[in-house]
């Protein structure tokens, strides 16, 4: 099927390359941000200078991985009633032109990723690997396309890690893998509840039963709850432990919000809802207040272990 004639301008044509790019996914990058949160180097400039640049280049991979993966799709988004007005498979860019765009993305996020460290170029270049390797085939392959699509958030957090030079914690690691395996099979749950086992361009949908996704959904859910509150007792601020209201109240919503048919899409779905980005600034202003209050020495000991 030959690309959809729409009326091309300069300004169309730029329009068209943002939308390329998908900025809405950035809010993905997120997860570059814990490892500078939980070490408590929010206080160091440089620091937060190396975390914001990393969720750039992280950003800018990503774009590239979307081009690539709309351009592989663009005739099956064609027959999709949203998908249909994604710029490649609209024709308000061009082959070539999404081509550019993508190699732009790429030089400029090695460019600012060598600057950062190499450990932490290497990092980001396996995430794109990783996420290519998803469009070419893992994204048809059921399970494993939850999977990899959860290992994209781990490396995220790994690279958050490596630009700011501190240890990656196994805590911190286990969090975020169930966390982003949590997302993952509610976003094939909200797919399916959305679109049916036959609808939309997702192939592997029908191979997952709601029944199938509720089970997957409830062991992920436990072991996201049970690793942070884990994280709490046994790292090394007891008082972390308050956080967990907000930790559970975020999982419930989210499970909510999909139950609702609003989870197809996770990075439309946390930043369109209000109790769970209200929720997510609590959460960040009481972790960033334990932690500092921490460091000063004024939170009396907590004894969270018997005698």
């Amino acid at each position: 099927m030959s690309e959809v004639a729409v009326k091309r301008t300069p300004v169309s044509i730029a329009l068209a390359a943002l939308k390329q790019l998908r900025p809405k996914q950035w809010a993905k990058q997120v997860f570059i941000f814990p490892a500078l949160v939980f070490s408590g180097h929010f206080f160091f400039p440089g620091d937060v200078l190396r975390a914001v640049l990393a969720a750039g280049v992280f950003s800018l991979l990503a774009s590239s991985g979307y081009i690539l993966n709309d351009y592989l799709d663009r005739e099956a988004d064609r027959k999709h009633p949203k998908k249909k007005f994604r710029p490649i498979a609209s024709g308000a860019l061009t082959t070539t032109e999404a081509f550019a765009l993508m190699a732009l993305c790429l030089v400029v996020g090695a460019g600012v990723g060598l600057w950062i460290s190499v450990p932490f170029l290497l990092i980001s270049f396996t995430y794109l690997a990783t996420t290519l390797s998803y469009s070419f085939y893992f994204k048809h392959r059921v399970i494993l396309d939850v999977m990899f699509l959860a290992s994209g958030f781990v490396w995220r957090v790994i690279g958050g890690a490596v630009a700011i030079r501190v240890h990656v914690s196994p805590w911190l690691f286990l969090c975020a893998a169930f966390l982003a395996l949590f997302l993952g099979f509610n976003k094939r749950r909200g797919e399916l509840i959305k679109l049916g086992k036959d609808g939309g361009t997702r192939k592997n949908l029908q191979y997952y039963s709601r029944e199938m996704l509720v089970e997957l959904q409830s062991i992920v859910t436990s072991s996201v709850v049970i690793s942070y509150a884990l994280y709490t007792v046994q790292g090394h601020n007891g008082w972390m432990v308050v956080t967990i209201p907000f930790v559970l109240y975020g999982v419930f919503r989210y499970i909510y919000l999909v139950d609702q048919g609003a989870g197809d899409a996770p990075d439309e779905t946390v930043v369109s809802d209000w109790p769970f980005i209200f929720n997510g600034l609590l959460y960040l202003v009481v972790a960033i207040a334990v932690i500092v209050l921490d460091g000063w020495g004024v939170l009396p000991m907590l004894l969270l272990q018997g005698p």
